[in-house]
């Protein structure tokens, strides 16, 4: 089978413990992409946080594409235009801080490149350290968020926040689109919205076929576009759920899981 698309999560697949590319994986990444593979980074980060990586992986170059906030926005590197976006209402994510406060959990959403929340905790922190985005403490979570935004994460110990999940989705399923990315994030976006069928669309518009998509993950998160990949990967590292699932299991994000992957099913002749 000749591969056209790879898509990669980033946090604990394509980035390593230290939140890096390795070089190594930065060559073989450019490298598929002069062959003409399309690379699409996959992430519950906001395009924000996923622009500097974006550049040095040289996604303006080649024509690459950014998908972000699990699936909610998918942007053309090149162009650097959105072609897709899908956000919560306000009335949703108000929905959502009442359900937070009801049970104990922290909330953020993103607005206008600001993560937002009434509270400042060691999760949140986490969140601001991955992104790098600014953090705004405000008094009134609603009055704060007037409009719509792409996602909300509910954030708490994982132990306890499994089972807020279980509750999420049996109060709320029918809205939203949930799912637990780091063990102590649990994302929420617009109903019908994740990685899965965003990159449906993405490919659709490329006019790529499914068979033809390589993606590589490790979380839950990444379930929906591991199903519908031509071949499912993922990392050493990953879930014993997510491994069940793929048809190659590459080396660990600390030891060039991307290369071996591309040097195995893109590059080898």
């Amino acid at each position: 089978m000749k591969y056209k698309m790879i898509v990669t999560d980033l946090d604990d697949t394509l980035l390593n413990s230290q939140g890096k590319v390795s070089l190594k994986d930065k060559e073989s990444i450019l490298k598929a992409q002069e062959e003409g593979i399309i690379f699409v980074l996959a992430s519950g980060r906001p395009t924000y946080a996923m622009r500097d990586l974006a550049k040095e992986l040289k996604l303006d170059k080649y024509g690459s594409y950014i998908l972000s906030y699990n699936g909610s926005i998918i942007t053309n590197c090149k162009t650097n235009k959105n072609i897709l976006e899908e956000t919560l209402t306000k009335d949703e994510i108000h929905q959502l801080y009442d359900f937070s406060k009801k049970n104990n959990v922290e909330i953020i959403t993103y607005l206008d490149d600001t993560i937002v929340s009434e509270n400042y905790s060691s999760y949140i922190e986490v969140e601001v350290e991955l992104t790098k985005m600014p953090f705004e403490k405000v008094k009134n979570f609603k009055a704060t968020i007037d409009k719509d935004c792409v996602k909300c994460i509910l954030l708490e110990e994982p132990s306890y926040l499994k089972k807020v999940e279980e509750k999420l989705k049996n109060e709320l399923g029918k809205n939203f689109s949930i799912a637990i990315s780091k063990p102590f994030f649990l994302e929420v976006t617009k109903l019908g919205v994740d990685k899965g069928s965003s990159l449906l669309k993405l490919a659709k518009k490329l006019n790529i076929r499914q068979e033809e998509i390589i993606v590589v993950g490790d979380s839950y998160n990444d379930l929906p576009m591991l199903k519908i990949a031509g071949l499912p990967a993922c990392v050493e590292n990953a879930k014993p759920e997510i491994k069940e699932i793929c048809k190659f299991i590459s080396t660990s994000n600390n030891n060039n899981g991307m290369t071996n992957i591309i040097e195995n099913l893109i590059l080898k002749k």
